[in-house]
């Protein structure tokens, strides 16, 4: 920090504001909405399942964890898709004004105040029901917290693609250790992956996905090109590759995973139009970020539930 800057100047040097448009106000509704499912959801299911006392508070709170933790990975790509990734600076976790930012519309103040959300309900639940899954669950959101702290810094140029493309992987993991629990309850989520095939092409594709955001910068081109000259090329080219191994993974075991292989090809058509997106306007790439994140998270949620049927 340099102190010849005024207070809090070193902090907020990085500010740049977000591109506030209709469609960031209609998801942002969308993705409020679906908060608000997940508290419902959590409702119904306490008061539906055939456990009593707590541990139908347990079952209705892990229902809630996996949508909180699907709705955080989708406001993400809002942050991403609509240039907000710094309306605050790299100060971290909060400012003084976060909840009113976040009722102006600010999604990176809401992607902030529903992360805060997500490790609360952790929290309740390794309390509630102390156990792997929810140790595991709030241990990942830590560390994922953490890393979103560095993504900041990547953004502003300050720290390397790595740390983004980390903070994507564990905030998929977060996702899908909640999940396991509300679907297999006693399956563990590192024995789980181990396991999986079909989720080790996913979970590589979704961090190099990450890498490449990261690389590229805040605001940055990827630029169209035939033969890969900078390294956000590279990384672009390897997570083309790794998309296409999860194509290929799924496509063996179509038969186990038929709804997960045909959003992966659905996938391959979104990557190839938020690329020109990105080089279009690569401050602002827009809905086509919101949209390749939804489909990846459909392909997890889709190669999950259908690993039953195997299993």
């Amino acid at each position: 920090m340099n102190p010849n800057l005024p207070p809090n100047a070193a902090e907020t040097k990085h500010v740049v504001e977000g591109e506030m448009t209709l469609a960031v106000r209609i998801i942002g509704i969308l993705i409020a909405s679906m908060v608000v499912l997940a508290i419902a959801l959590g409702i119904w299911r306490g008061f539906s399942t055939a456990e009593v006392g707590k541990a139908a508070l347990v079952d209705g709170l892990m229902l809630s964890e996996v949508v909180f933790a699907a709705a955080l990975i989708l406001l993400g790509s809002i942050v991403e898709g609509f240039g907000y990734g710094l309306s605050l600076g790299t100060r971290w976790p909060y400012t003084r004004n976060i909840v009113v930012l976040m009722l102006r519309g600010d999604p990176e103040a809401a992607h902030r105040v529903l992360a805060t959300a997500v490790g609360l309900c952790a929290l309740a639940l390794a309390i509630l029901a102390p156990g792997y899954t929810t140790f595991m669950g709030l241990g990942l959101i830590v560390i994922t917290a953490l890393f979103g702290m560095g993504t900041l810094y990547v953004l502003a140029g300050r720290a390397p693609a790595f740390v983004h493309g980390t903070h994507g992987l564990l905030a998929y993991l977060v996702f899908l250790n909640f999940l396991l629990g509300l679907n297999y309850p006693g399956v563990e989520l590192l024995p789980y992956l181990k396991v999986t095939a079909a989720l080790h092409s996913i979970l590589f594709a979704i961090f190099m996905g990450g890498m490449v955001t990261g690389q590229r910068g805040f605001g940055t081109a990827i630029e169209p090109f035939l033969h890969p000259k900078r390294t956000s090329q590279w990384i672009f080219v390897i997570h083309g590759i790794a998309a296409l191994i999860v194509i290929g993974t799924l496509g063996w075991y179509s038969a186990i995973y038929p709804v997960a292989f045909g959003f992966a090809l659905l996938q391959a058509a979104v990557g190839f139009f938020l690329f020109h997106a990105v080089n279009l306007k690569p401050k602002t790439p827009g809905v086509m970020v919101v949209f390749h994140q939804m489909m990846a998270l459909l392909i997890t949620t889709a190669a999950v539930l259908q690993w039953q049927w195997h299993w």
